[in-house]
C-alpha cells in the first residue's frame, strides 16, 4: 500500500519525503520494526519513541508519523498532532476498515468482563454463528488461540486481527475494552452494536488517581453514536447515572427497577439456577458457575443477545453450555472433602463477592489464599486484607506478581487491613509453597478460594514473566 493512501485519515500538519512511498506494514515497537513499515512516534508517560527513529530506521522501516520534525532523519516524516491517535485512524485505513464487515459487541466495568463476553460467544455459538472473542485471556476464533497481552489490543493489532477474523468468515466480536484502552482512545472510530456495563468498584488508581477519573474514562464506551444498545446495571450506581444519560438504554439487575431481572435463585457450588425475566419473557436459566454476580454477568448477555435478535430458548442453551470460564470462580479440583476455587479476583469488590458467594455455601470452614499485584494501585491492599478477614475463616497471604516491590512489603500493607478484625492467617511469600500449605488444611465440606491470578500463566518477578499458573500448580501438589 502506498503511503498516499492512508494520509486521508490523518491531520497532516506537515511532511517531508515521499508521498508514494510503499509501506509493508504498521510498527509502534521501534525494535520490531521490518523493511517497508511506518513507524508510529509519539509522547508516552516513561519514553518518547521519537527517540528510537534511528533504531526503527536501522531496521527497516521507510516512513514515520511524528509529532515534530526529526532531525537527521532520512525517513519520510508525517507530522501530527498527536501521535498515538493517529496510529488508530492510520491501522483502520491500513487494514481496510475490516471492523465494518464485523458485528462489535464491547464490554466494560471493573469486574465480570471477561464472564460476559464468554457468556456471549456460547449463545452465539448456540445460535449457529461464528464468534470471536477479544479479552483478557487472549483472542479466540476460527479456531485459532492467541495468547493474551493486553485486555484490549493495541489497535494495530487490534485492527489486523478485526482483518483476520473477518477473513476467517467471523461474524460477532465480542471484546473487553478496559479503562485504559477508552482513555488511550484505542476504539475511536469503531460503532458497536452493544455496549454493556457490568460495574463499577476500585481498581487502577496508580493510573487514574481518583475514582471520578477511572468513571469518566468508563462513560467514554457510551458516549453519543458509539453504541447501537446499551446494556446497563441498575444496580450499580454509576451505572443508574449511564441509564439516565444514554440513548437506547436497557437495563439489568436484581435491587432496582430493570428491564431484564431474576427470580427464583437457587445457588450451590456446582453452579446456579434462575428464573430470568427477559423483556417480560419467563424462562428458567441454568448456569454452572456459582455466585450471584455471574446471575448478573448471565442477565448482562441475555439482555444482549436478545436485542440482537437471539431467541430466548437459545439464550438458555448457550448459557448451559458453558462449562465455565478459565480462572473466574473455577472449580478446579476436590481435595479431602474439599472443594478447590480458582479466581481473578484482584480488587476489594471482586474478592468480596467471590468470598460472600462460597461463605453460603461452604459447609466447612472458608479458606482464602490471595496477594496483591505490585507497582499497582497500593490504596487496595489494606481494602482487601479487610475483606479477606470480614469474610473467610483463615487467610494465607502470599505473593502475587511482585514486579518490581518486595513481597513482603505488598504482604505487610495487606495486613493493614486484615490485623484489626483478629481473624487467624499466615504469611507464606512463596506462592507455590502457600498452595500446598492450604491445601493440607483442608478437611471435608472446606472450601479454598485461590484467588487473584485467575487464567493468569506467569508470574512477572522484576521486569520477567516465570512460568505460573495457579490450576496446575494445585492439580501438581494433589496429584491430579
Amino acid at each position: 500500500m502506498k503511503l498516499s493512501e492512508i494520509l486521508d485519515c490523518v491531520d497532516v500538519l506537515n511532511f517531508v519525503g515521499n508521498a508514494e512511498t510503499e509501506i509493508s506494514g504498521l510498527c509502534t515497537d521501534s525494535r520490531l520494526a521490518k523493511k517497508g513499515n511506518l513507524f508510529f512516534c509519539y509522547a508516552g508517560g516513561k519514553y518518547d519513541s521519537h527517540e528510537f527513529v534511528a533504531e526503527a530506521q536501522k531496521n527497516g522501516a521507510v516512513a514515520v508519523i511524528c509529532e515534530h520534525i526529526i532531525d537527521n532523519c532520512d525517513l519520510t516524516q508525517i507530522v501530527v498532532k498527536n501521535g498515538r491517535a493517529a496510529i488508530t485512524s492510520v491501522a483502520r485505513a491500513y487494514y481496510g476498515y475490516a471492523d465494518k464487515k464485523l458485528k462489535l459487541i464491547a464490554v466494560t466495568g471493573t469486574n465480570g468482563k471477561t464472564t460476559v463476553t464468554h457468556m456471549l460467544a456460547a449463545i452465539f455459538t448456540a445460535n449457529g454463528k461464528k464468534a470471536g472473542v477479544i479479552g483478557t485471556l487472549g483472542i479466540s476464533y476460527a479456531g485459532k488461540l492467541v495468547s493474551p497481552e493486553l485486555t484490549t489490543p493495541d489497535p494495530v493489532f487490534m485492527h489486523s486481527t478485526f482483518a483476520d477474523m473477518a477473513e476467517n468468515g467471523v461474524e460477532y466480536v465480542f471484546m473487553e475494552v478496559s479503562a485504559h484502552a477508552l482513555y488511550y482512545d484505542k476504539i475511536a472510530g469503531l460503532h458497536f452494536e452493544v455496549g454493556i456495563f457490568t460495574n463499577f468498584t476500585q481498581d487502577h488508581l496508580d493510573f487514574f488517581g481518583t475514582m471520578d477519573e477511572y468513571a469518566a474514562s468508563k462513560k467514554k464506551l457510551f458516549k453519543k453514536g458509539r453504541c447501537g444498545f446499551c446494556v446497563l446495571n441498575s444496580d450499580d450506581e454509576l451505572g443508574l447515572k449511564l441509564i439516565s444519560e444514554c440513548e437506547n438504554a436497557i437495563s439489568y439487575g436484581l435491587k432496582n427497577p430493570a428491564d431484564v431481572f431474576a427470580v427464583d435463585i437457587a445457588e450451590s457450588l456446582e453452579g446456579s439456577r434462575f428464573v430470568i425475566n427477559l423483556f417480560d419473557e419467563l424462562y428458567d436459566i441454568k448456569l454452572n458457575i456459582p455466585a450471584e454476580y455471574n446471575v448478573y454477568n448471565a442477565m448482562a448477555a441475555a439482555a444482549c443477545a436478545k436485542v440482537l435478535g437471539v431467541e430466548t430458548q437459545v439464550i438458555a442453551d448457550g448459557l448451559k453450555s458453558m462449562k465455565g470460564v478459565t480462572g473466574r470462580l473455577e472449580r478446579v479440583a476436590k481435595y479431602n472433602g474439599a472443594d478447590i476455587f480458582v479466581d481473578f479476583a484482584h480488587t476489594p469488590d471482586g474478592l468480596e463477592k467471590s468470598l460472600i458467594a462460597l461463605k453460603k455455601l461452604c459447609k466447612g470452614k472458608l479458606y482464602c489464599l490471595f496477594g496483591c499485584g505490585g507497582n499497582r494501585d497500593r490504596g487496595k491492599r489494606p481494602l482487601m486484607g479487610s475483606v479477606a478477614a470480614k469474610y473467610a475463616d483463615f487467610c494465607i497471604l502470599t505473593s502475587d506478581n511482585p514486579r518490581f516491590e518486595e513481597p513482603y512489603d505488598i504482604i505487610r500493607e495487606i495486613e493493614e487491613g486484615l490485623k484489626p478484625i483478629g481473624r487467624p492467617y499466615v504469611t507464606v511469600t512463596e506462592r507455590e509453597v502457600a498452595t500446598e500449605y492450604a491445601l493440607k488444611l483442608l478437611n471435608t465440606g472446606d472450601v479454598l478460594l485461590v484467588a487473584g491470578k485467575g487464567g493468569e500463566h506467569y508470574q512477572e518477578i522484576m521486569g520477567i514473566k516465570h512460568s505460573y499458573d495457579d490450576n496446575t500448580v494445585i492439580k501438581n501438589i494433589i496429584g491430579d
